[in-house]
């Protein structure tokens, strides 16, 4: 029986292949999610320059990993829904835009998170460079 509670169990390495497949998935067939992934690349290099303090690049990264986490639940829930009812639905819909609401909530989040991290010492930096 292929689908009995046995067949489901893995190794904790076949857990992290498995977890890292589908973090290397999101990464090469989700647009979203690279746009992501590069905006988070680009705030580090603004927060390297601007030399942030190891609490802000805490609080950066937990912001990253929340917005990536999201995407990813996003992901699996389109696809979960995609399998479960190939047909348009209404209850599927709704689950699918209820998903790409909580990304929206997240990258909304993320970027006044950004503003309030990295907005007061971007601002000291650009007053001192042109005053």
């Amino acid at each position: 029986m292929a689908d009995s509670p046995q067949e489901w169990r893995t190794t904790l390495p076949q857990a992290f292949r498995a977890a890292l497949s589908g973090l290397a998935w999101a990464v090469a067939t989700q647009r979203n999610f690279r746009i992501h992934l590069a905006v988070a690349i680009l705030v580090c290099g603004l927060a390297a320059w601007l030399q942030v303090g190891a609490t802000d690049w805490a609080i950066l990264v937990l912001t990253f990993g929340l917005v990536w986490t999201a995407e990813m639940l996003n992901t699996a829930i389109e696809a979960a829904v995609d399998l479960a009812s190939p047909q348009y639905h209404r209850v599927a819909k709704i689950a699918k835009d209820c998903a790409a609401g909580g990304v929206l909530t997240a990258a909304i989040t993320a970027v006044i998170v950004g503003l309030i991290v990295l907005g007061p010492p971007l601002w000291n930096r650009l007053v001192t460079t042109s005053g």
